[in-house]
C-alpha cells in the first residue's frame, strides 16, 4: 500500500474522531438544535 495513502487514511480517521468529539460538545451546549445549526452553517459555506 502507498505510504501516502495510509497517512491520508489515518488523518481522515483522526479528523472523524475530532468531529465526533466536537459534535458532542455542540450537543451539550445547545441540545438537539445542534443538527439544525450544523445544517444552517453547512448551507452557508
Amino acid at each position: 500500500m502507498d505510504p501516502k495513502a495510509l497517512e491520508l487514511a489515518r488523518r481522515i480517521v483522526e479528523l472523524d474522531l475530532q468531529r465526533d468529539a466536537m459534535l458532542e460538545q455542540l450537543i451539550q451546549l445547545i441540545g438537539e438544535r445542534a443538527y439544525e445549526v450544523l445544517r444552517f452553517i453547512q448551507n452557508r459555506i
